[in-house]
């Protein structure tokens, strides 16, 4: 027996159980969690026919661009808005704390005008360039507005054109502030006031920042999924999960044995890396997303069941186990490759004309289906060398082939 390589093979192995006993829930807790398993807020917003304006096809895809700003711009984690047939808008805020303020957001037209004391119209927000929060001189929550370059000539005429007048800043209709104009303002600059916090002024900003929307929103739909329904989820999720990888393990184990028993490790290795790649990409683990990565764990087992088949036949040929081993690996190497670039073909259109939760299982199976053709063909491979090289057996029957004499230690001529 070769101590030296069946040390490489233990120590390999007892890295990677312990590792993954370690690390797999510290991962697992760090990726962002959607909707269905840490609750939230689903809406359903419709877009309504005014007598200024009626709901066509661009209309309500201008309308999702603005509101996808307005969530952007609220920090919610891997918020989902999509269109739903003619008129309607998804939307669904994982882990959202205070619902109320989010959906008045979203469904608030954001209609900003200036007017002269005769009512004239002079500056709408399409005239603007940024608008941020700020802390005026006063110690008071304002916003700051920036305008791009015709509208800080806009303004500037505005001003000069209504000293010792008021001029009024009016958001749907209703008049945020209306000051008296005490000398002409140059530089394209100008502050609402009236905000009662600092939150209120940054809700106000980002609303302006995002535009108006080019319809009326009307909220038809507000369904809260509480944690106690998402944990419950998640929970039922983690028994799936464990139910699966102890189905595959057992599988493994029964029909190849040692074999079986490496890629076992190496499935521990790949589920690993898997969340660790979820967890740098800034991916959301959805449901779907957890089926996804069930079904890669399969998938990464298919991988070995084509290699150790293949070993399996050669061993039955009378190959030595070393020859075997490597005429194993080679020859499913093509299948392995093809079937996997057809996966990977499939979770690219899921991906491209999936929204949501669909791209969400797209990117965990297309994830898991590169990192297991990486844990099949080299972990797998080197940790299976390393235990034939050291002698430990050479009887096929601890490979899967059946009881029987050791195999031949002379290579069959072809």
């Amino acid at each position: 027996m070769r101590w030296n390589e069946l040390g490489k093979f233990l120590i390999i192995a007892l890295a990677i159980i312990g590792g993954f006993c370690v690390y797999i829930s510290p991962l697992t807790n760090s990726i962002k969690q959607g909707l269905d398993l840490q609750g939230g807020t689903h809406v359903v917003l419709q877009a309504v026919d005014t007598p200024e304006l009626k709901v066509d096809d661009d209309a309500v895809n201008r309308s999702v661009k603005i509101i996808e700003r307005r969530v952007n711009e609220l920090g919610l984690t891997e918020p989902v808005i999509q269109r739903q047939g003619k008129d309607r808008i998804i939307v669904e805020l994982p882990g959202v704390k205070d619902p109320e303020k989010a959906i008045a957001m979203l469904g608030r037209t954001a209609m900003l005008q200036f007017k002269d004391q005769d009512g004239n119209v002079v500056l709408t927000g399409k005239d603007l360039k940024d608008a941020k929060a700020q802390i005026s001189n006063g110690n008071q929550a304002v916003v700051g507005l920036e305008f791009n370059e015709e509208g800080g000539k806009k303004f500037a005429d505005l001003t000069a054109r209504n000293i010792g007048k008021q001029i009024a800043i009016v958001l749907d209709g209703d008049v945020l502030t209306a000051p008296v104009v005490q000398e002409a303002i140059t530089g394209g600059r100008a502050q609402i006031s009236g905000s009662r916090t600092m939150e209120e002024a940054e809700r106000l900003a980002i609303l302006l920042r995002s535009g108006s929307l080019p319809v009326k929103i009307e909220v038809m739909e507000n369904r809260t999924v509480g944690p106690t329904l998402g944990q419950d989820s998640k929970e039922k999720s983690i028994k799936a999960f464990s139910i699966g990888i102890i189905g595959v393990f057992v599988f493994m184990l029964i029909f190849y044995r040692l074999s079986g028993l490496v890629a076992d490790i190496a499935l521990l290795l790949y589920v690993m890396l898997l969340l660790l790649a979820m967890r740098y990409l800034n991916a959301t683990l959805t449901l779907p997303g957890i089926a996804g990565i069930i079904l890669s764990i399969g998938m990464a087992v298919d991988a070995n069941v084509l290699i150790f088949e293949r070993f399996k036949e050669e061993l039955r040929h009378g190959k030595t186990l070393r020859s075997a081993m490597d005429a194993g690996f080679g020859r499913a190497l093509v299948t392995i490759f093809d079937s996997n670039i057809t996966t990977l073909m499939a979770a690219a259109v899921l991906f491209y004309l999936g929204t949501g939760p669909v791209k969400g299982f797209a990117v965990t199976l297309a994830l898991g289906v590169v990192l297991s053709m990486f844990t099949a063909v080299t972990v797998t491979k080197f940790m299976l060398r390393f235990l034939i090289y050291s002698n430990l057996t050479n009887n096929p029957a601890f490979f899967g082939v059946g009881a029987g004499k050791p195999a031949d230690t002379k290579e069959v001529k072809k």
